[in-house]
């Protein structure tokens, strides 16, 4: 314009509308109800009915079809460009409707005074996927609000923070720009600028280290790296548990701990106790508020107070008896959802989660083929009757997750229709694993398989739902389950595998060969070849046989066994055999579950949010006084 300041206009856009929808959020006996705003995506040209009558069916609600799109399904598949490509516009979308939402509401309230907005507004990414949230809010600020770059730029540092929610370096999201420019050309702009202005501030602070620079570039290799974008982006970077914290700063983000140690926090994840056990497990929180009363709905930590209870034994007998009843209405659902029968006296040993290769279902699977192996060989061993129980969803184009559940699947088939087995095994694959079905998991649960590859989870949240409802951890020093271990002591959980730091220093000097594992560790060799001579059916997809790779060879040119299934599987074993001796002293077990519960206080999601408002968003909790008609 005629004092120089530049303006965007857009051109061949792709016009979508964002419907909002309030779900009412109630809160617990306070009278309070606040609202979450849900979009969906929506084509204003809609139908065209010219078209249509032109028998141009399909053209006339192409516009509407691929609008709808956009919302139509959370995660696309994006093994493909299309996939991508959708991915991204659904990121956009939601965000970018979140934002002018939010601009819009300040505004009513403080008109153009843009002065308060970081005091008013908290923006928490969790993850990558909303990160596209920082130039989006530059682009409001800059072209709709007309502010200059300085005052917005102080804006966005001081409304966002950043979540990481995840270790693997894979998973840190990235866009090809070549991609991304075309389809977002004015938020590329700002990302070039943010990235500019970044590099010049790391060419002070190190002017001559060319190859820091590079890592640490925003914009690299042709790619937009999202959460170098989200810690340049936001005023605090936190972890979820005090592990992932210390592996973040001392490992996968070093470089960026050492730039701004200031932003550095931990804040372990939580649950809430209202739902996973007030409303999940009503006879075991009948129980507890009889023993304590009910301030633990509203303050986990007052379940300590059960510990004085670890010698009574009409409680531990009752907190026994709970469970059984939980485990006998588990086997009437699978029984009636899959048809298998399951013992409610034999120990529920249960894994439910994402499918993912470093959660290790495959680890806990091969275990199940080499207890199958030695009841084969000797009907008569002494093993206490084990129900395994599998719930999970693979990410839609994830070949070898879906491979696994196909393996899981392949081996109940087996086991459960062996006489031979006696019923001493089985196995359940529980489809569509959602809240609803996990409501009836975890209070039936005795085993909380939390086996990830130690340095790899980032906290973990099943493993804090199982302890609340009595479970014993049978797991690895990884996420929470170091917390967890922390709270309720190492006597009462299960604790197997490499630590964090082997597994980083394994990693590091690139010397472990699974073939080591596979031909000295007694049964593996068996149970390995099994993937591929036959013994399980994988209807001749030759997935076993790619399972088998991985772990021998390495698959895509990676390395092999990249998670330590085979290093850690003779330690796993071990801890289930100690898991089996234990388990037959009822007392001893009551009092482990018992000692879980009572010390599951720090694992509330109050604590969790509390910590968020006061160390992070910077905001103070305000009595709601009583509504007056």
């Amino acid at each position: 314009d005629e004092v120089g300041k530049e303006y965007f206009k857009r051109v061949n856009t792709e016009n979508v509308n964002a419907v909002a929808y309030d779900i009412p959020i109630i809160g617990y006996g306070n009278d309070t109800v606040n609202t979450l705003r849900l979009w969906e995506a929506r084509s204003p040209e809609g139908f065209d009915l010219k078209l249509f009558n032109d028998q141009k069916y399909l053209l006339a609600s192409e516009n509407a079809v691929q609008a709808e799109d956009i919302s139509r399904v959370l995660y696309p598949n994006d093994t493909e460009k299309d996939g991508k490509l959708l991915r991204l516009k659904q990121q956009f979308f939601f965000t970018s409707a979140s934002l002018q939402d939010i601009v819009r509401r300040y505004k009513s309230l403080y008109g153009n005074d843009f002065s308060k907005f970081h005091e008013k507004v908290a923006i928490q990414l969790n993850d990558t996927h909303p990160v596209v949230s920082i130039p989006e809010l530059m682009r409001i600020l800059l072209d709709y609000e007309k502010l200059n770059w300085g005052e917005a730029w102080n804006i966005c540092k001081n409304v966002f923070s950043y979540t990481n929610h995840t270790i693997l370096s894979e998973a840190l999201e990235k866009w090809e720009i070549s991609l991304f420019q075309p389809l977002l050309p004015r938020i590329y702009q700002i990302v070039e600028e943010i990235n500019r202005r970044f590099m010049e501030e790391l060419n002070e602070k190190y002017p001559d280290d060319w190859q820091k620079k590079q890592e640490m570039a925003i914009i690299g290799n042709g790619q937009i790296r999202m959460a170098w974008l989200a810690i340049v982006g936001s005023h605090t970077v936190n972890g979820v548990a005090a592990l992932h914290t210390e592996i973040l700063k001392n490992s996968e983000l070093k470089e960026w701990y050492e730039l701004y140690p200031e932003k550095f926090q931990n804040k372990t994840n939580g649950i809430t106790q209202r739902r996973w056990l007030l409303k999940s497990n009503p006879e075991l929180a009948g129980l507890i508020t009889e023993l304590i009363g009910d301030k633990w709905i509203t303050d986990l930590y007052e379940l300590k107070k059960l510990e004085q209870f670890i010698e009574d034994d009409n409680v531990l007998n009752r907190l026994t008896e709970i469970k059984f009843r939980n485990k006998q209405k588990l086997a009437e659902y699978i029984k009636e959802t899959t048809g298998i029968d399951v013992n409610p006296h034999s120990i529920f040993d249960v894994q439910v989660k994402r499918l993912h290769e470093y959660k290790r279902q495959l680890l806990n699977v091969l275990h199940i083929m080499d207890l199958y192996n030695k009841l084969k060989e000797n009907p008569l061993l002494d093993v206490e009757p084990r129900t395994f129980i599998f719930g999970a969803k693979a990410a839609a184009g994830y070949r070898r997750a879906k491979g696994i559940i196909k393996l899981i699947n392949a081996v109940a088939e087996r086991v459960n229709n062996d006489p031979d087995i006696n019923g001493k095994i089985k196995v359940v694959f529980l489809e569509n694993y959602r809240v609803s079905l996990a409501e009836k998991i975890f209070p039936a649960a005795d085993v909380s398989e939390q086996i990830s590859t130690a340095s790899k989870e980032a906290s973990g949240t099943g493993n804090m739902k199982f302890m609340l409802n009595g479970a014993i951890t049978m797991g690895t020093l990884d996420g929470a389950n170091v917390e967890i271990v922390e709270e309720a002591g190492a006597e009462n959980e299960f604790i197997f595998g490499l630590k964090a730091d082997e597994v980083v220093r394994l990693e590091g000097y690139g010397k472990y060969n699974p073939m080591e594992e596979y031909n000295v560790v007694e049964g593996l060799t068996k149970v390995i070849d099994q993937l591929s001579d036959g013994t399980y059916d994988d209807n001749h997809t030759g997935i076993f046989r790619e399972l088998q790779a991985s772990l021998l060879y390495g698959v895509d040119g990676g390395r092999p066994d990249v998670y330590f299934v085979l290093r850690d599987f003779s330690s796993y074993r071990n801890a289930q055999t100690e898991l089996q001796k234990a388990y037959k002293d009822k007392r001893n077990w009551a009092k482990k579950m018992l000692k879980n519960i009572a010390n599951a206080g720090k694992f509330s999601s109050d604590r969790t949010i509390a910590e968020y408002a006061k160390d992070i968003w910077n905001i103070h909790p305000v009595k709601v006084e009583d509504y007056i008609d």
